[in-house]
């Protein structure tokens, strides 16, 4: 819409200079009243003029004819009597004149008009309409590349969406065949009233274990727990290299009845756990990759979380923890 806005005004200029010298090529037309008017009006002032001078050489004469007249007149004691134009003179009654006439110059006749001016009137007006037709077919035109534009926006549109579906797509499949390291809890074998922490592979793909970190402390619930893990040793990797294949398992940690009181370090403390007054928390955190990946992938993570619950005799360990202590990437 706004390239039509832009074309219109570009060819609006062009159109108006087109009629604008069509108009200068049209045929002049005949003289108008007013010069006529003019014409008639002007021409009896010649006549006034001359009508002025017939006057003045017709009283000329009348002055002339008058002393003619007077020399001419009879003496006392002629015998011829005078005329009555002699009487009216010699009585002093010589200001009649004749009538004025005014004569008008005919207007000047229409000049022709040449074939020259003809054909350019001609050229000029096929000029016009070959513009006109010019615009329209130009609009018609923009109205089209319009529409093919839009068609193409949308094309594109579709495509994007198509090419967004089909990452997204490959990015789930990509996601599935990658390896998912999870953790649970399971009997230690040869320690009494001991657990094991395993890592399993739930994932499609084989997983490197690259590092392990964990931690042990007392609090009296989870409420008192920090808001992020905090670990006080630093991520160690395996003493051998740990290649879980899918469905594999991999122990992590292990913790038992022995060491409850080098967790507590005192024997108050030690009842305060006994009489669940204080609970004792093991978290960790594994890092390990996907073995089929390359080597400049981003690693994955996998957090845990275990409540070992001490009893006098017996005890026992679940997965428990809010959920920053349990992230998985």
């Amino acid at each position: 819409m706004i390239r039509k806005h832009v074309l219109l005004c570009a060819l609006l200029p062009a159109s108006l200079l087109a009629l604008a010298a069509l108009s200068a090529q049209a045929p002049t037309s005949l003289p108008s009243s007013a010069s006529r008017t003019a014409g008639s009006v002007s021409t009896p002032g010649r006549g006034a003029g001359a009508s002025q001078g017939a006057a003045s050489s017709a009283t000329v004469p009348a002055a002339g004819g008058q002393s003619a007249a007077q020399t001419a007149a009879p003496q006392p004691g002629s015998g011829t009597a005078p005329s009555a134009a002699e009487t009216d003179c010699a009585s002093g009654n010589c200001d009649l004149q004749p009538q004025h006439i005014s004569i008008a110059t005919p207007a000047p006749a229409a000049a022709p008009w040449p074939w020259q001016e003809r054909v350019a009137w001609g050229a000029n007006l096929v000029l016009v309409v070959l513009a006109y037709v010019g615009i329209m077919m130009g609009l018609s035109l923009l109205r089209k590349i319009e529409r093919q534009t839009q068609y193409s926006e949308d094309a594109a549109e579709a495509a994007q969406s198509s090419a967004r579906a089909a990452m997204a797509q490959v990015e789930a499949m990509v996601r599935a065949e990658r390896p998912w390291i999870l953790m649970s809890v399971r009997p230690a074998l040869n320690i009494e009233n001991g657990f094991a922490v395993v890592a399993t592979n739930r994932g499609r793909g084989p997983a490197r274990i690259l590092s392990k970190v964990d931690e042990v402390l007392s609090a009296v619930d989870e409420a008192h727990l920090p808001a992020q893990p905090v670990f006080n040793n630093e991520p160690l990797a395996p003493d051998e290299p740990t290649i879980l294949l899918p469905g594999e398992t991999t122990e992590i940690a292990s913790f038992g009845r022995a060491d409850v009181q080098r967790v507590c370090g005192t024997e108050e403390r030690l009842a305060r756990v006994e009489k669940w007054e204080e609970r004792i928390y093991l978290y960790g955190n594994v890092t390990y990759s996907d073995l089929s990946a390359p080597d400049d992938a981003p690693v994955h993570e996998s957090g845990w979380f275990c409540w070992y619950i001490h009893g006098r005799q017996k005890s026992g360990m679940v997965m428990a923890g809010p959920a920053s202590y349990n992230r998985h990437s």
